[in-house]
């Protein structure tokens, strides 16, 4: 670990050198930079052992992250220490790659300082995420191969107790500040603790050990960790969920939009900009791009609807709706249908793409008590013994439809979310927080731009699935609408229903859940369809300038090779890589 005397010692060496030269070296810049983005690294490893753990660095298995007030604001000072330091690095001759190692770290630590300075950090739970749901998971965040691993997970599950304490701290600072959810979306939170509570996922390690361990260990930590569960963790679970059902859910807010919130206007502008990275685009233009988009999306469909025999929407959609071939009858027949289509993804890569990472994924249902969830991705370790997870909603069988399966296949796992995590994850040669950082609006505009990918390699057969397609970018394009409309417009829940319903671009499961997700998230909807338009936009920009040179594999692992990158740095980048191309470079 490269510790705060180190990187002093190297900024020293370059003080040293100024007697003889007007400035620091190139090399010598370029090391105090790389220096501080490891230090940032490993202290921030050290500040979340959760994030430790996700990521596959096992060294702080046994502990839990700070929530409490206090260790948010250490954090916050820290960041702008670290801004304030790299900041004093001039990338002159640097390398692209460095220079955008530069920027990436400015923008993202500028974004944290504007989301505190928002006191974003109040609002850390909702229907979709808390402590509640991120800690039912912890039996999946290491191999457990070991003693040492197991008495690791016992230190951990003693402190979710505290957890949940300094969770309720944070909550009541918002409550003073008037920053609080919206009251009906809080009171799903205690009947999904109790979901938990039934499901006590924490059980799940003692039902199979490594033939290593003996039985008598075995019985041990078996006897070790149903006595916490039950004695703390379960008891913790359900004083949160009164908690929050008492004292916190009827303090929520009634008002859907977040600019009801202090410095409302200035609030959505900033969830704008945080989520999609882009800062030239007003509420107001985002809502008519999204009209624009629909049109545009609707006339396709038609197409494929005449091309099937109905004359108009309506019909086609009514008609989709009742085909038994799209109504599942179990869980795991949607399961399967992620599978098949992720795998036969997988043999055409090759068309699409340069460089193909070797890391796996898996596909599994949400667990019953997030049912009200939509389909999401989880990353694994880069070693792979943890694989990327496709995890699907798969609840309410009768009223789900699989027309979107292929698109939604193509988007969670491969070319979508995992073929772009995992080539990140493979980029040794880059800073580490450029491996995991993320933005809604590369990270979605690449997945929804991958959907297409599919059509491009032949697939989409079922002219009902390459309408499904279209369902999917359609409902990206919804969102654009819907989005604004709740938090710039004043949308009631009611109107963002009935504008889905015009479209009947997702099941009525998907709506509910969806609805309630842009509510509590506003701004993340927005990323996937704009980050789309952007990427299309550079390729198109590329296939112009360089004709006959364009290659599409180039193009794709030019865009995935830095890892994410904000959308507005994104375009610059290829710009260059599109001038070297012409030169030949």
């Amino acid at each position: 670990m490269r510790t705060l005397v180190t990187f002093l010692s190297s900024l020293a060496c370059c003080a040293a050198g100024i007697g003889s030269a007007a400035v620091p070296t190139t090399a010598a810049r370029l090391a105090a930079q790389n220096s501080l983005f490891e230090e940032q690294w490993q202290t921030g490893l050290d500040e979340s052992p959760e994030f430790s753990s996700y990521i596959g660095d096992y060294r702080h298995n046994d502990r839990l992250d700070d929530y409490s007030l206090a260790g948010i604001q250490r954090r916050f000072t820290r960041d702008e220490q670290y801004r304030v330091r790299l900041l004093a690095i001039s990338t002159a001759g640097f390398s692209e790659q460095d220079r955008l190692s530069h920027e990436i770290m400015l923008r993202a630590l500028a974004q944290l300082a504007a989301d505190y300075r928002f006191k974003e950090y109040e609002l850390p739970l909702s229907q979709m995420s808390g402590p509640h749901l991120a800690l039912s998971d912890l039996p999946l965040w290491v191999p457990f191969d070991s003693v040492p691993r197991y008495e690791d997970y016992i230190a951990r599950l003693r402190q979710i107790p505290r957890v949940f304490t300094q969770t309720e701290e944070v909550l009541r600072a918002g409550v003073r500040a008037g920053i609080v959810p919206v009251r009906f979306l809080l009171e799903k939170v205690p009947a999904q603790c109790e979901g938990v509570i039934a499901a006590n996922p924490f059980l799940i390690p003692t039902r199979k050990f490594p033939e290593g361990i003996s039985a008598q260990e075995q019985a041990r930590l078996t006897a070790e960790i149903t006595r916490v569960v039950n004695e703390q963790v379960l008891p913790a679970y359900k004083s949160f969920a009164a908690f929050v059902a008492a004292e916190y859910s009827p303090r929520g807010r009634t008002t859907l939009s977040t600019e009801s919130l202090p410095d409302g206007k200035r609030r959505y502008v900033n969830e704008i900009r945080g989520q999609t990275t882009i800062s030239d685009l007003s509420a107001a233009q985002i809502h008519q791009i999204g009209l624009q988009e629909i049109e545009h999306i609707e006339a396709q469909m038609l197409v494929i609807a005449r091309q099937q025999g109905f004359q108009d929407l309506p019909t086609y959609r009514a008609a989709l709706k009742v085909d038994k071939k799209y109504i599942p009858t179990s869980s795991e027949q949607i399961l399967d249908d992620y599978r098949r289509y992720i795998t036969q993804m997988q043999s055409k890569l090759p068309a699409l793409f340069g460089y193909i990472p070797a890391l796996p994924v898996t596909v599994e249902a949400l667990p019953d008590f997030q049912a009200a969830d939509s389909t999401q991705y989880r990353q694994g370790t880069p070693d792979g013994k943890r694989p990327g997870r496709v995890v699907v909603a798969t609840a309410d069988l009768p009223n789900r439809t699989m027309i979107d399966d292929e698109a939604t296949a193509y988007h969670e796992g491969v070319p979508g979310h995992h073929m772009q995590g995992s080539v990140a994850l493979e980029m040794t040669t880059l800073p580490k927080f450029r491996q995991y950082y993320s933005n809604a609006g590369y990270a979605e505009g690449w997945a929804l731009y991958a959907e297409q990918l599919g059509k491009e390699v032949g697939f989409y057969q079922d002219p009902n699935s390459d309408y499904g397609r279209l369902t999917s970018d359609m409902f990206r394009a919804v969102r654009l609408v819907v989005d604004t409309g709740i938090h710039s417009q004043g949308w009631s829940r009611e109107r963002v229903v009935e504008f889905f319903h015009q479209y009947a671009v997702v099941d009525e499961p998907t709506i509910q859940a969806e609805t309630d997700r842009y509510i509590s998230w506003p701004g993340q909807a927005l990323a996937y369809k704009l980050g789309q338009l952007q990427m299309r936009e550079l390729r198109t920009r590329a296939q112009r300038e360089l004709g006959p040179k364009f290659d599409v594999r180039k193009f794709h692992d030019e865009l995935l090779n830095g890892g994410v990158v904000p959308l507005d740095l994104l375009s610059g980048h290829i710009d260059r890589w599109i001038a070297a191309s012409k030169a030949g470079g």
